[in-house]
């Protein structure tokens, strides 16, 4: 049976943060909070059937306002936005004015800025509709939130069906802006606190990536993966060359670029990556209308967190595969664009779906 509840999460500031937990007719469950539309957990089955929790986060809402978390800023599971992964040197020029942004990530703006749609509490609305159990979350950011222009009206909608999340987003403005929205899921697929990601089975379907400088910064360049440690294309241990001497991965600590997906004209949604774990036989599929994604496997995490089992969140004990528009698109002309303009509405969609193998 498809059910949703909604409890009392705790309070910023004197206002209430709830937590909505969305059971589908598979057992699947999924809690979400509205501190930053966050995805505090996500249970999927392995090939016995037995369900456990796949996502890294909290059980309270005090992990995601302590001073560690905020110090670390790893994101767990929470909407990104108003623009995802990093914008150079903190600025962008759009119809012929330059706007200043934070500098929360070295020389980069990173996610959004200080307080991104993240640290954001959304509104929610939800409903049950046969087997679809929808979560809606709405945010208004006002124009210069963020150093960012326009009055941006947000919508992201969570459909949980069987072992499958559907999410769309759309936002319009009333100025033109930049949008570029996704989710910042960590996913260990043996489940959370079991430890490394490394043995996991990845496969991209991109044959390019935009590799970056010392700063995380996208150069402009496409770059083919073929003969490099990016290359996915088939199912690829993560740890098989995670390490190996490379420029872009000693950047990076490891994976934490975006993918050139090779969709061509196809439009609608397009397989972006299948993620395998041979221990438990559980199996990701990501499905997105966005033309990247990034691929980060935690290699930020130290062990300085817990999470929700009681285990530390150690290197690289989750991955993340953030559906997405290139990173620095507003300072790279050859890149698709992120320019909203109004009357227009910014709409995309990423599916999550599970199954075993």
């Amino acid at each position: 049976m498809t059910t949703i509840n909604k409890e009392p999460f705790g309070d910023i500031a004197g206002k209430a943060v709830d937590l909505y937990t969305l059971v589908s007719d598979t057992g699947s469950t999924l809690r979400v909070s509205t501190l930053g539309g966050t995805i505090t957990s996500w249970t999927a089955p392995d090939r016995t059937g037995k369900r456990a929790d796949i996502t890294l986060g909290f059980d309270k809402l005090e992990g995601y306002t302590s001073d560690a978390f905020l110090k670390a800023g790893p994101y767990f599971g929470a909407l990104i936005g108003r623009y995802g992964n990093r914008i150079g040197d903190a600025r962008f020029t759009l119809d012929g004015v330059e706007y200043p942004l934070a500098a929360n990530n070295g020389p980069a703006n990173l996610h959004g800025g200080i307080q991104g749609f993240d640290k954001r509490i959304w509104q929610a609305t939800d409903k049950v509709k046969g087997s679809d159990a929808t979560l809606t979350l709405e945010y208004g950011s006002a124009d210069g939130e963020e150093g960012f222009p326009g009055k941006l009206s947000v919508k992201v909608v969570y459909t949980l069906s069987g072992d499958e999340l559907r999410i769309d987003y759309s936002a319009t403005t009333d100025k033109t802006t930049i949008v570029n929205l996704t989710q910042h899921a960590y996913f260990n697929l043996s489940g959370e606190g079991s430890g490394s990601i490394l043995d996991t089975q990845m496969q991209v379907n991109g044959s390019h990536y935009t590799p970056v400088d010392q700063y995380l910064i996208a150069t402009g360049e496409l770059r083919d993966v073929t003969g490099t440690p990016f290359d996915f294309r088939k199912p690829t241990a993560l740890g098989a060359r995670v390490n190996e001497a490379d420029q872009q991965l000693e950047f990076g600590h490891g994976y934490d670029h975006n993918w050139v997906l090779d969709r061509g004209a196809e439009k609608g949604l397009f397989l972006a990556a299948t993620a395998y774990d041979p221990a438990s036989g559980r199996v990701l599929e990501v499905l997105t209308t966005e033309p990247g994604v990034q691929l980060y496997v935690g290699n930020f995490l130290d062990g300085s967190l817990t999470g929700k089992s009681g285990k530390p969140y150690t290197h690289r004990s989750g991955f993340c595969l953030e559906t997405q528009h290139y990173p620095d698109s507003p300072n790279k002309p050859d890149f698709p664009s992120t320019t909203l303009k109004p009357g227009e509405t910014y709409r995309t969609t990423t599916v999550y779906k599970f199954s075993v193998k």
